[in-house]
């Protein structure tokens, strides 16, 4: 053991991940990749990560359902979720996970169809947003009467 660390005195990879931390939360993968981009050896990192995980700090399955739910705040569909969650490196289990939390797909593109109107700019906007084709119909279709 190096004399000038004690079992009690963070780590540089430690510190750098709590650092990192408190301004965003990571999946585990992106706290991975920032620490490699600052430098810190693999096997430092990987311990701070497992510390952090072993706290509660690090964990990709609140991050998932953290992230999506903001996402579909801002307006995304499921598609776009999903690729913004696999991009960060959420296993596919928890990236379904997360999106079963949410609100129907197909209410949040009504909702946007009722602030923006029905229409192809609306439904093109709904396509980029990453909605499904059957949410983005059924969000477009006239209500029926007595609705």
């Amino acid at each position: 053991m190096d004399p000038r660390s004690t079992p009690h005195e963070p780590r540089p990879g430690l510190e750098l991940a709590t650092s990192v931390l408190a301004r965003r939360d990571f999946s585990e993968h992106g706290l991975r990749e920032r620490l490699a981009r600052a430098g810190v050896e693999h096997d430092e990192a990987e311990d701070a990560i497992g510390r952090l995980r072993q706290a509660g700090v690090v964990d990709d399955r609140r991050f998932a359902g953290d992230r999506a739910r903001a996402l579909a705040e801002r307006g995304k569909g499921d598609a776009a979720i999903r690729f913004d969650l696999e991009r960060q490196g959420v296993a596919a289990e928890q990236v379904d996970e997360a999106l079963a939390t949410l609100e129907p797909e197909r209410e949040r593109a009504e909702r946007i169809v009722e602030r923006r109107g029905a229409g192809p700019a609306t439904a093109r906007l709904l396509a980029n947003r990453g909605f499904d084709v059957d949410a983005v119909e059924a969000a477009l279709r006239p209500a029926p009467e007595g609705r």
